[in-house]
């Protein structure tokens, strides 16, 4: 498995994604049989956030890691705060919280949930319209010195809204995670991957597969993709389009790091395969033009 060095913390260049942790409905014991195998690949990087499951997901991880917790150092633990979700915590509605209080708040309830002293990297996971971008940096400096978080980055932030937290920290965002796929095309149109290629990060690339809306048999555009992807997947001779469709991220030259959110441990086996299927430049676009439904300019 190919690592990533960024800026201090190096990620596998896949990542294990946990949101959907309580749909797989595994035990704790299955579970961290899950987290063993993709190990076993090369898959250390793990991607959590505090909302998953209802603020659920991060506490199953957690009860699974108890049960081998030498395995903790094995990994690079990954999550997300600033989204507030009603539900168990009692909101009346969706909102974003990126106050210092709360993110600090968060960090703690997530180190226990996963009975750890550290993440190796937070993530605020939306842009906030009352986002202070010194009041974030306060609750980072906070959480750096005390050694609970070591570095820290951002999820679904423009170029812009990127620079001006950057431009009150005294360490670097190592990171931007995005929705990437040939369903959401806006990041490589609108200077967002242009901008992190220009800065040397990686961004990480959530819902690869459309969110499964890839395989829905009434979108006319994933129809479109799925067909272009299946001859594609002919011409290299594999049996999986995810496989193309993974090659066709990691062509970015931002080097976006793909994050698989399956629980099904022969999906992430099977999505290895990308890494030997190399597009040419006309397979690449023909997978565009299948999700404009029109060439290039």
């Amino acid at each position: 498995m190919e690592r990533l060095p960024l800026q201090g913390l190096e990620l596998s260049r896949y990542i294990a994604g946990y949101w959907r942790t309580l749909d797989w409905n595994k035990t704790p014991t299955e579970l961290l049989s899950y987290l063993e195998a993709h190990l076993d690949m090369g898959i250390t990087s793990v991607d959590h956030a505090d909302i998953y499951g209802d603020y659920q997901c991060e506490q199953a991880f957690g009860a699974a890691l108890k049960r081998k917790p030498a395995l903790r150092d094995d990994i690079e633990l990954i999550s997300k705060t600033g989204i507030c979700l009603p539900g168990n915590k009692g909101y009346d509605l969706p909102h974003y919280n990126t106050s210092a209080g709360h993110i600090v708040k968060q960090v703690e309830q997530s180190l226990a949930n996963f009975g750890t002293d550290r993440l190796d990297l937070l993530l605020i996971h939306r842009p906030d319209p009352l986002m202070n971008a010194d009041e974030v940096a306060y609750a980072f400096e906070q959480l750096k010195q005390a050694g609970k978080v070591l570095h820290f980055g951002v999820s679904n932030f423009s170029p812009s809204q990127f620079e001006l937290l950057q431009s009150r920290l005294n360490v670097p965002l190592i990171t931007n995670q995005l929705e990437i796929s040939p369903l959401q095309l806006n990041p490589l149109h609108d200077g967002t991957l242009d901008h992190l290629q220009m800065q040397n990060i990686a961004p990480m690339a959530w819902s690869c597969l459309g969110g499964g809306r890839l395989f829905s048999p009434e979108d006319p555009q994933a129809r479109r993709i799925r067909a272009e992807l299946q001859t594609i997947a002919s011409e290299v001779n594999v049996n999986s389009i995810d496989q193309v469709l993974y090659a066709w991220v990691l062509a970015l030259p931002s080097k976006p790091l793909p994050i698989l959110g399956t629980g099904k441990i022969e999906r992430i086996q099977s999505a290895l395969g990308a890494f030997d299927i190399e597009l040419t430049r006309e397979q690449w676009f023909r997978i565009w033009v299948a999700a404009t439904g029109h060439n290039v300019p």
